[in-house]
């Protein structure tokens, strides 16, 4: 063990010794560990707000989107006419409500306040199927469907947004595209996420929104379809019923491919978790080429020390050092040279991680990077062992050489 802290002293004072040439060295470690920590903390933060937002949709929830999965060639427009025929009870006994939802990124504003963001026009069954819960007001019904009423629901940052408060606001106007609507309620708040933030989105009536917002080239086409199944165990056979349906509703031929996709929140989230998934697996690994630069850097100053240190390595094999300690010795340089740098990174990734976070949430995007302890623990390791690896060469042919040839070294 005295052994051990010897090499590890004697390790760091040629590193401090050296300190200016030390720290461009580990400078690209500290680089790559501070990038992978950064990139795979977005990534982790990514793939927790996409599944939250998916599970914020709701339960038992079956997803209608126009077109066959990867594909658009065959995309037929949804329509009023399908969601009627989906709400039959008679021809889907498994199908309990059913909503058609029409989006549009659409400028709203108050008084001097203005902005955009996404409102959704909607029956009033969305409500239920997504589980939205009112703090003040109440959500459209189907009379207001019927008018095409003026009637709004916010969430509660937008609200905080228009208004500067979150309660109190029901009965007041806003402007959206310069057209005045009333707010008849308040959702509560669920949280934000930086693909889906309930919280700054707002609901009107489908009818309305197909009048006044969104200029529709087929009639009553709507974006997508929500269907919600009687519970868990009747999802299947909910998809099963809709998928019949739509094909009748569609005149497709047995030998016709879906013009439909199907998909309930169990595939939606695998989907979602193997694209973030990839594109985090992606990031990092365009992140730890800065590792492997670091590593070339440490090979590189690790051979000018065993070239400066020749002479001292003739001498210490001359009195009686073994190849294995020299190699130690070096080998013990390089690893700490990786290990600092890798505990700098950490704190760099964790800085990197916070500056993205709140860049995201001054966007409007709040995107909150979870830097988790395995990923830490793993880029240090990772760095720990590039140092080693790249250090194993010039420990190599520092323990190979000749006492007599490197005590004439000069």
């Amino acid at each position: 063990m005295m052994r051990f802290f010897r090499v590890v002293k004697e390790a760091l004072a040629s590193i401090f010794g050296n300190k200016t040439r030390s720290f461009l060295t580990v400078l690209g470690i500290v680089i790559g560990v501070g990038s992978v920590i950064g990139m795979l903390s977005i990534g982790a933060g990514a793939q927790d707000s996409i599944l939250g937002s998916i599970e914020s949709i709701g339960t038992n929830t079956i997803f209608v989107m126009p077109g066959e999965l990867g594909e658009v060639t065959n995309a037929k427009a949804l329509t009023i006419s399908d969601v009627d025929a989906l709400s039959n009870r008679m021809r889907a006994p498994h199908i309990l409500r059913v909503s058609p939802m029409v989006m549009s990124q659409t400028n709203v504003s108050s008084g001097e306040n203005s902005l955009t963001t996404t409102f959704f026009g909607s029956y009033a069954e969305y409500a239920d199927i997504s589980g939205i819960d009112l703090a003040e007001g109440s959500f459209f019904n189907q009379t207001d469907i019927d008018s095409r009423s003026a009637a709004v629901v916010i969430g509660p940052d937008l609200a905080e947004e228009l208004f500067g408060r979150r309660s109190g606001v029901v009965g007041n106007e806003v402007r959206i595209n310069n057209s005045p609507y009333r707010v008849i309620g308040v959702t509560k708040a669920k949280g934000g996420t930086q693909f889906n933030n309930p919280d700054m989105q707002g609901y009107m009536p489908i009818t309305t929104m197909q009048m006044r917002i969104v200029r529709q080239s087929i009639p009553n086409s709507v974006s997508y379809i929500i269907i919600q199944a009687q519970d868990s165990a009747s999802i299947p056979l909910a998809i099963e019923e809709a998928q019949q349906i739509l094909r009748e509703s569609h005149r497709l031929s047995a030998r016709q491919e879906n013009d439909f996709t199907l998909t309930n929140q169990e595939d939606v989230a695998n989907i979602a978790g193997q694209v973030t998934g990839i594109l985090t697996v992606l990031l990092s690994g365009i992140a730890g080429i800065s590792l492997l630069v670091g590593g070339i850097g440490i090979m590189n100053i690790m051979l000018v020390t065993v070239t400066e240190r020749t002479s001292e390595i003739g001498l210490r094999k001359a009195l009686g050092a073994r190849k294995m300690d020299i190699m130690i010795q070096f080998l013990t340089e390089s690893g700490l040279l990786s290990l600092i740098g890798g505990i700098l990174g950490i704190g760099l990734g964790w800085a990197f991680s916070f500056l993205i976070g709140n860049y995201a949430a001054n966007s409007g995007v709040p995107l909150v990077p979870v830097v988790q302890t395995e990923t830490v623990l793993l880029a240090t390791l990772f760095s720990t062992l590039v140092g080693l690896f790249f250090g194993w060469y010039p420990a190599q042919k520092a323990a190979n050489m000749e006492p007599v040839e490197a005590l004439r070294h000069e």
